[in-house]
């Protein structure tokens, strides 16, 4: 189904109020908590309407720039950002949600925040050149998966001017088309696939997927069993098929007493859950 999110727009001033960083994003979370009865479930998490930025500093030669910003009942977000002589690149990203929040984690076990720190797993970006990502990609790490996009951010801007010159994030490479808000049905997260121009050839048709074992074990016992081909029918301009790969794809997830949870990452930002 469609869940309803909303844009988080910051725009950081220095003493003399002039932009020092701006950053213009769309995210959601999707988090696996452990229920009263001992089950695992996943829940997913959106913005607000109502999003502070409290705690969100501009950074300089010394001291890392900080974008955060606080929604919901209790939960917040941040990413810090730091530079050198040339370029500027985020850290560490904080998000913590609090399971207090019974609208989001009506039954949860434990209660109260929790916190899950990554590190930025993108590239560093040029002074004076903002960073765009449209199409969206996943971080995942202790039960979390965050999903952005849409995204248009500068730290250290310069003279109070967001630049005109852009920088791509690997997801909108070759081409820069902006994708819509991505769709969640339970716990099942695709990554949107950039399409390459139309071959003056007629192209080869995709072979069948190849079989892939995947499991899951609670103890030393096997809970989980897959034995299947997967193939994604991404139906955009025009149909583009994708096999996924067994020999490169993690399997991952949680068997509860009455749920099971599997998760095939097939590390190019695909992310399959069952």
């Amino acid at each position: 189904g469609f869940f309803q999110s909303y844009a988080v727009e910051v725009d950081i001033k220095d003493a003399s109020n002039s932009t020092c960083l701006y950053a213009d994003w769309m995210m959601r979370f999707l988090i696996k908590y452990e229920s009263n009865n001992g089950d695992y479930k996943t829940t997913t998490l959106n913005l607000s309407s109502s999003v502070t930025h409290n705690g969100s500093v501009c950074g300089n030669d010394t001291q890392a720039a900080l974008v955060a910003v606080q929604f919901g009942e209790g939960h917040s977000w941040s990413i810090n950002i730091t530079k050198n002589n040339e370029t500027y690149q985020g850290n560490f990203i904080t998000l913590t949600y609090n399971t207090n929040d019974t609208a989001v984690f009506p039954d949860a076990k434990r209660k109260g925040p929790v916190t899950v720190l990554v590190r930025d797993p993108l590239p560093p970006v040029q002074l004076n050149t903002v960073f765009v990502c449209h199409n969206s990609f996943v971080i995942e790490a202790e039960n979390a998966a965050q999903i952005f996009w849409n995204i248009t951010m500068q730290a250290f801007v310069q003279n109070g001017t967001v630049s005109k010159k852009e920088s791509r994030c690997p997801a909108d490479t070759p081409t820069s088309a902006p994708t819509v808000s991505p769709t969640i049905a339970n716990v099942t997260t695709a990554s949107t696939t950039t399409l390459s121009p139309a071959p003056t050839t007629a192209p080869k048709p995709v072979e069948n997927p190849d079989t892939g074992n995947y499991s899951l074990k609670s103890g030393n016992k096997t809970c989980f069993l897959a034995t299947v081909g997967l193939q994604l029918n991404v139906s955009q301009d025009k149909p583009l098929l994708i096999n996924i790969n067994p020999k490169t794809t993690v399997a991952d997830g949680a068997c509860g007493n009455t749920t099971a949870t599997l998760k095939l990452n097939d590390g190019n930002s695909t992310l399959i859950g069952f």
